[in-house]
Formats: structure tokens, C-alpha cells, sequence
């Protein structure tokens, strides 16, 4: 009894401003081109069971493209595999935020997809003695126990949600918060196997539990995933194969579509406007496979204000031109504290609002195609017009 576990898929992610000829997004349409190749190698393994973990959407009111990517999707897998159940759950953004609206979701009940998008259902299917409980991230819904019922020899728990502890802090997200379920609540030694969405980076979180990840890099800190995967030598994104007999248990990679290739950083320090110049030049001509048609990100730490504005600015758009997406993320010095009392002597300084904030900002994710320096620049405007309004709120006071 072999399942596939596919996660967060998220049709309809739009990124950068680049279009196909048709006019479609074309990192929508690259996260399209991947699914698609996902379902044909889920084809080729020809599972019993097919489990996906929510997210199937990038936003809970997809576009008609969108739409149209994942109905030939899941008709590939349902035309090439007539005999294997189909479960899906909503995920956080999948789910409206109100009762009153339907989840799109519910489309794919007509081509015969298990679908659990608006409260925790248990599927079962006797001729294999199989039970399936789902459980959609849908705000407000009562949650069973998470525990398998009797009677069957294949139990599988398929849920979007956030294992407590689990996440790193790059996978931090602005969007709402997914629910977040204690380890001990999984009770996954009682299951034949527990199939999670919502994590994009493929993780065991315990025996026969695990995240798949996502099909492609839809996230809005691509970079933090691509370090984990590096660091935890994960082969990039893809699914779950798992047999719930032998316990055989196999992570497929799928190819993505646009590949992200973040360059070697720079270390600036000491370095003027024509030698980072030089070095992000040797970055560039020296990227594995090039720049063309990619998304490329280059780090430099270190560097001052002014040497960023003196960079050559023709070469940069020249780069951006090349690649899909070019990101120069510049970082500054760390500042260096100074002493108080006379000749330095002491305690530090205390830092400054703005430092403080500067030093936040400096450290904080934020999605690929956000220029840094414009982030800080934005936060330390927005924090003093704060404190102006504050200042002209205070009374003013005659002597």
C-alpha cells in the first residue's frame, strides 16, 4: 500500500513583473509547469493512495488561470490513475476567512477528489481497509482528536498546520498564521503515516511523520530555503513517497522550472565603488550555468551607503535584463558603538531608536525581490513620522 504526499502547491503565485507571450505571469506560469511535471512522475509511480496537504492555491480567490493549471492536474492524475483515491485538505490560504464564502477547493469534488475544506472528515475506503482523517486549516473549526479510528489496517492523518517547535525562523510568514499543533498532539505512532502541509522545506518531524514541502520555491524567503536545503543536504523541492506496509520511504526531487541560484557573498569591507564592482562582475561571470533567464540573488555585507550609489549602475541593469530576477542585496557595516565620558572611557552608549530599528530591519527576511537598503530606508521614514506626529500631539507650553 504505497501513498504520494504532495504539499503546497500554490497555484497562482505571481512574482516580479516579467509575462509569457500569453500574457500570464511568468513565475505563475513556471509554478504551473512544475506541478505538472510533479503529476507526471506521481503518474509513473502509480501510488494506491494520493495525499495533498493544502495550499493548493496561492490565494483563497485564484485567478481563472490558476484555476484552469489545476484542473488539468488533477484530471491528469485522476485520467492516467481512475483506481487511486485522491485526499486533499485546505490550507491557510486556501481557507476563507469567512463562513459565508465557499472554498474553490470544492471544484475538485466533481472529477471524484476527496476534498476537506471546511471541517476535519474521516474518508474511508473498505476495500482496502484504509481510513484517511483530514483536517483543513479553516479558522474557527473545532478540531477532533488526532487520533486514527478502529477497524483499519492503513490509518493516515492528512493535515495543514505548524508543528510547534518545528519551523526555523526564515519559514516566519506575514500571511495568517497556520494552526499550530503540539507534536504529542499527532499521536504519530499511532498512524501508519501522518502527511503534513504548510512547511515548504521537505522534514521528518517524527517516526512516519513528515513535511513534503513545496513543489517550487513560492515562499517569500526563497533564500532561507535554499540555505536549509543545503545545510540538510535535501536535494531541492518534490513529494513523499511512502509505502504504509514496509515502511519504505523515499523523497522524489522535481526539477523546478526556474531555477534560484544564489551567488557566493561578497565582503566589501575596505572595498570602493569600482572594486565591488570588479567582484560583483566575477560573481556573475562565474555563475554556475549563468545568469540568463534565472533568479539570482548576490549578498554583499558591509558595504557603505555611498558606495552603493556610486556602483555602476548600467551594469546592474544590464544583469536585471539578463536574468529573470536579479537581486542585489547590499547590507551595511555594523555599527560601531561609542563611548561615553572623556578620552572613550565608560559604559557603551545606549543605541538610538533608529539604530535599533536600522539593526532589526538589517536582520529581518523579506521576500526576494525587495531591495534592502529601500526596506531600511522605508521603516526609519515610517519611524519618524511617528515620532513628528507625536510631537505635535504634545501640548505646548507658556512660560
Amino acid at each position: 500500500m504505497r501513498l504520494v504526499h504532495l504539499a503546497d502547491l500554490h497555484l497562482g503565485f505571481r512574482q516580479y513583473q516579467r509575462l509569457t507571450p500569453g500574457g500570464i505571469n511568468q513565475r505563475e506560469a513556471d509554478v504551473a509547469a512544475t506541478a505538472q511535471r510533479a503529476a507526471a512522475q506521481i503518474v509513473d509511480l502509480a501510488p494506491d493512495l494520493i495525499v495533498i496537504g493544502g495550499d493548493i492555491f496561492h490565494t483563497v480567490r485564484p485567478s481563472n488561470p490558476a484555476i484552469l493549471h489545476a484542473y488539468r492536474v488533477f484530471m491528469q492524475l485522476r485520467d492516467r490513475l481512475p483506481e487511486t483515491p485522491i485526499v486533499m485538505v485546505a490550507g491557510n490560504h486556501d481557507a476563507p476567512r469567512t463562513a459565508e464564502t465557499g472554498c474553490i477547493l470544492r471544484l475538485f469534488r466533481e472529477i471524484g477528489v476527496f476534498v476537506a475544506d471546511a471541517k476535519a472528515e474521516l474518508f474511508t475506503f473498505a476495500d482496502r481497509s484504509l481510513a484517511v482523517l483530514a483536517v483543513p486549516d479553516v479558522p474557527g473549526i473545532e478540531r477532533p482528536p488526532l487520533v486514527p479510528p478502529a477497524g483499519y489496517t492503513h490509518r493516515v492523518l492528512l493535515l495543514h498546520g505548524e508543528i510547534a517547535g518545528m519551523l526555523p525562523a526564515h519559514a516566519a510568514s506575514a500571511d495568517r498564521a497556520a494552526i499550530e499543533i503540539q507534536p504529542a498532539e499527532l499521536h504519530a505512532d499511532q498512524w501508519s503515516y501522518v502527511a503534513l502541509g504548510h512547511y515548504h522545506v521537505y522534514r521528518e518531524v517524527a517516526p512516519r511523520a513528515y513535511y513534503s514541502g513545496s513543489l517550487d520555491y513560492t515562499s517569500s524567503n526563497p533564500w532561507g530555503e535554499l540555505h536549509e536545503e543545503r545545510e540538510r543536504k535535501i536535494p531541492g523541492k518534490g513529494f513523499v513517497e511512502h509505502d504504509l506496509v514496509s515502511g519504505a520511504h523515499r523523497f522524489h526531487p522535481v526539477a523546478p522550472s526556474r531555477p534560484l541560484l544564489d551567488l557566493e557573498p561578497i565582503d566589501a569591507s575596505g572595498m570602493s565603488a569600482p572594486d565591488l564592482d570588479r567582484a560583483i562582475r566575477a560573481r556573475v561571470e562565474t555563475a554556475p550555468g549563468g545568469i540568463d533567464d534565472r533568479v539570482i540573488r548576490v549578498t554583499v555585507h558591509h558595504v557603505a551607503r555611498h558606495v552603493v550609489r556610486e556602483l555602476d549602475h548600467a551594469a546592474l541593469r544590464e544583469y536585471r535584463k539578463r536574468a529573470m530576477h536579479f537581486h542585489l542585496d547590499t547590507r551595511r557595516p555594523e555599527p560601531i558603538p561609542r563611548r561615553s565620558g572623556a578620552g572613550g572611557g565608560g559604559g557603551a552608549r545606549r543605541a538610538t531608536l533608529p539604530e535599533i530599528v536600522t539593526e532589526r530591519l538589517r536582520e529581518r527576511a523579506i521576500p526576494a525581490d525587495v531591495e534592502r537598503e529601500q526596506f531600511v530606508a522605508l521603516g526609519l521614514r515610517y519611524l519618524q513620522q511617528a515620532e513628528d506626529a507625536a510631537m505635535a500631539a504634545l501640548p505646548v507650553l507658556e512660560g
